[in-house]
């Protein structure tokens, strides 16, 4: 497990010195998301809110999101509008935005979804 908590720590310091590193992450997230892999979009987003704004204050600002614990993470179906709240928040606080377009390539072997 050490190697686990290593490498978290790793990328959360990316997360915070590499403004490129954030953006590739939410885009992959929502790529995740709208590949259909849902854990795959639920873990890239969870690590990147943990590095950055944190779940507290999300939960704040989008009145959305409750603090996770293990238990709520493992249970129930969040609904699209929260996600899509939480979504666009990140993204002002990033000054992107994400979008969607359609595309006839097959995922690449080395996306995560």
């Amino acid at each position: 497990m050490p190697l686990t908590k290593g490498l978290k720590g790793t990328v959360r310091a990316r997360v915070k010195r590499d403004r490129q590193f954030r953006e590739a992450l939410l885009t992959e997230a929502t790529d995740c998301f709208l590949a259909g892999d849902v854990d795959a979009g639920k873990s890239i987003l969870r690590d990147y809110v943990h590095a950055t704004v944190g779940f507290d204050k999300l939960s704040r600002v989008t009145k959305k999101l409750q603090k996770p614990d293990k238990d709520a993470r493992s249970k129930g179906n969040p609904q699209a509008s929260n996600l899509f709240a939480i979504l666009n928040y990140l993204q002002l606080k990033e000054n992107i935005r994400l979008t969607v377009g359609p595309s006839r390539e097959r995922q690449k072997s080395h996306r995560v979804c």
